[in-house]
């Protein structure tokens, strides 16, 4: 089966299939290179879906990837970075292996088929040229010959024309001869160029054509052969990946077989745990004894100078509805004004300066309704952290709870004993480093280093003092997390609720300007916390920062409890923004501070606490 002796006619549709036949290659060659722009958006699209995903650093997302379920989820993100890196990979290998290899062959096989074609036109052209010269010579004897056969005749009728002279006759016996001669050499030269035709004729039909035809269906296979092994290389590259993304998907398998439903639930009360005990049972108050009920009303204002207190609150309460609140925020609390504040007066004179209007005084309501009404009211809680806007938290982190605050200093220590460890492996570094220039004094001088080890013996002293504060911060506090017995449990129970009920009674329908619930003006008296450990924890209590200064534009008599007087002209500190109740409270020295109507000062904000 040649194509050279069964196509020996078809070089004109020989050509067109070998042109489809590129034409196909450079179809194939499109489409892998689509595949692998495909593959590509696809991973790039993979990959920025895993890093959309991603925890960002320093955020609160790093702290919830604790859990077994956003780890596996992390690790799901990951697995899926890798598994997009996989189809960057197989766009890598089609475009080298073959769109790169296929597009050099269909180079080299136009300029194949160029040359080829070339040839077989050029034998056509040569069999064409012998074809002409033979038909040239066959008219030329056959010119010859007819001009001989009418030379012939007309000697014939001289020599039988008596009225002719020899002599004509005589010139056309020769030109009859001469006739006759070119006949006979236009017949072998027919002859000869027949010969020479037919075995030109011969080596084209038999030998050049179907040599040429031959080479071009060699090539033909040959592209065959190269696409039917291009789609199995395009085969073999997504199979080469597969283990690795057979891979990819057990590592998420895998992760999400690691999911622990019970250690997330610990790692729930690990974050949240306050370490408080639940509040004991509530004393029945009995309203048919009036004395028995104005001592539980006034309970909350007993001074602590007295030195006496109920026997009930002996055990060593820590007040649990109020976990958050230092002591000077709790009376800052007590003592914010509720009224609106006066409007600016008409005059800038000091005279022309109105007093706010004292509250109206408002009844008392029943102790038990006031409890009731701080367990079950929402805003309390936002109330306590409203109050922590006053400036970070302390250093042995009091404001937390106990279980909290253990945490904190845990990971306090453990920081501080890191960094500890880091200057000492430094200190040893530059310690060999001295060794060598003492016993190399060419590579460098060991005096050079003295002060740098100087300055690491001081700061691992410093961090180890601090280790040893905290460390003993956390002794406290872990000395007092054990459970407490159950009369402990009920005493802690009764002071929650008589402190909260005293607290209620004066914060009830009251805002402070953040929000947070202030006294009536009906409480004339300062309402004072009974003297427990309570206050000896926050007696220490650091004061709020000032994040600014002003100046009064007016005089301004504070006669309301938690204002204070002010004189035109004078400049305070600022140590809390108009929350928008009208209300800035500001400061005059350590012991002096309170509100004063906003429209009665001109504020100057530090810049770090406009930034905040």
């Amino acid at each position: 089966m040649s194509w050279g002796t069964e196509l020996w006619d078809q070089f004109d549709n020989l050509e067109k299939h070998t042109q489809w036949g590129i034409d196909v290659l450079e179809k194939y060659i499109k489409f892998v290179k689509e595949r692998t722009e495909i593959e590509l958006s696809y991973a790039k699209q993979l990959r920025n879906l895993s890093k959309k995903y991603q925890p960002k650093k320093n955020s609160k997302e790093e702290e919830e990837y604790r859990y077994t379920s956003t780890r596996a989820f992390l690790a799901t993100l990951n697995e899926m970075n890798d598994y997009a890196g996989q189809h960057e990979v197989i766009s890598e290998n089609m475009t080298s292996l073959i769109t790169g290899e296929l597009t050099r062959y269909v180079q080299e096989l136009k300029q194949e088929r160029k040359s080829h074609f070339h040839d077989g036109r050029k034998a056509q052209q040569h069999i064409e040229t012998c074809w002409k010269q033979l038909e040239a010579s066959k008219r030329r004897f056959e010119r010859d010959c007819k001009e001989a056969d009418r030379a012939q005749q007309y000697f014939e009728k001289m020599d039988a024309d008596i009225n002719v002279t020899k002599a004509d006759v005589e010139k056309a016996r020769q030109q009859a001869q001469l006739r006759h001669q070119m006949a006979e050499d236009s017949k072998a030269e027919y002859s000869s160029t027949l010969q020479k035709f037919n075995s030109e004729q011969h080596d084209h039909y038999y030998t050049h054509i179907p040599n040429i035809f031959q080479k071009i269906q060699e090539m033909e296979e040959r592209r065959i052969v190269r696409i039917g092994e291009s789609m199995k290389t395009f085969a073999e590259v997504d199979r080469q990946v597969i283990p690795i993304i057979g891979k990819c998907l057990d590592e998420i398998t895998k992760a999400a077989e690691s999911i622990d439903h019970k250690n997330d639930s610990q790692l729930v009360i690990e974050a949240f745990k306050s370490g408080f005990e639940p509040p004991g049972d509530i004393d029945f108050e009995d309203f048919t004894q009036p004395m028995k009920r104005t001592v539980s009303e006034s309970s909350l204002s007993n001074s602590r100078g007295d030195g006496k207190s109920e026997p009930k609150f002996g055990g060593k309460s820590k007040g649990k509805l109020w976990p958050f609140i230092k002591k000077n925020k709790l009376m800052s609390l007590l003592t914010s004004p509720h009224q609106p504040p006066p409007p600016p007066p008409a005059s800038a004179s000091p005279s022309a300066v109105p007093n706010g209007p004292q509250s109206p005084k408002q009844q008392k309501e029943p102790l038990s309704h006031r409890f009731n009404e701080f367990m079950t009211s929402k805003p309390k809680i936002h109330c306590f952290r409203s109050l922590k806007r006053g400036g970070a938290g302390p250093e042995d982190f009091s404001n937390l709870p106990p279980e909290q605050r253990r945490k904190k200093l845990q990971q306090k220590v453990d920081e501080l004993n890191k960094d500890i460890q880091k200057e000492m492996d430094q200190r040893d570094a530059l310690t060999k480093m001295k060794d060598v220039y003492i016993k190399n004094p060419q590579m460098g001088d060991a005096a050079s280093v003295d002060h740098r080890l100087a300055e690491l013996g001081q700061n691992i002293e410093k961090l180890r003092l601090e280790v040893q504060k905290f460390e003993g911060w956390l002794a406290e506090v872990e000395g007092r997390l054990p459970m407490r017995t159950e009369q402990a449990r009920r005493q802690s129970g009764l002071y929650e609720a008589q402190n909260t009920s005293a607290v209620n009674s004066c914060a009830q329908d009251r805002e402070s300007p953040d929000g947070s619930y202030t006294e009536e003006q009906s409480q004339e008296t300062e309402m004072k916390v009974p003297a427990t450990d309570f206050d000896d924890e926050f007696d220490d209590e650091e004061p709020l920062p000032t994040i600014g200064t002003c100046k009064a534009l007016y005089t301004f008599e504070g006669q309301n409890e938690g204002t204070i007087s002010v004189a035109e002209g004078e400049m305070l500190y600022v140590i809390e923004e108009d929350k928008g109740d009208g209300w800035t409270r500001i400061r005059r020295n350590e012991d002096e501070e309170g509100y004063v109507p906003t429209s009665y000062v001109e504020v100057y904000l530090d810049k770090n606490a406009k930034d905040s």
